[in-house]
């Protein structure tokens, strides 16, 4: 399920024509911090999870694969 998010949420990000930065700061973290969700092990906080959903206009149970 992980890469799952990491997929789908990468590709919302790159979809979304804001920039790392313009994210983060919409969101409340560091832009190294969008990037490691995107990259690495780290998921967000259903916090954060839940404001990068709405900054990003997504349907939450798109990115961890519960709907299409």
């Amino acid at each position: 399920m992980n890469t799952i998010i990491k997929k789908r949420l990468s590709e919302e990000i790159k979809n979304s024509c804001l920039t790392t930065v313009e994210i983060a700061k919409r969101v409340g973290v560091s832009p190294e911090m969008i990037t490691q969700y995107t990259t690495t092990k780290k998921l967000p906080k259903l916090d954060t999870f839940a404001r990068l959903c709405k900054e990003l206009d997504l349907d939450a149970n798109y990115i961890p694969g519960l709907t299409n």
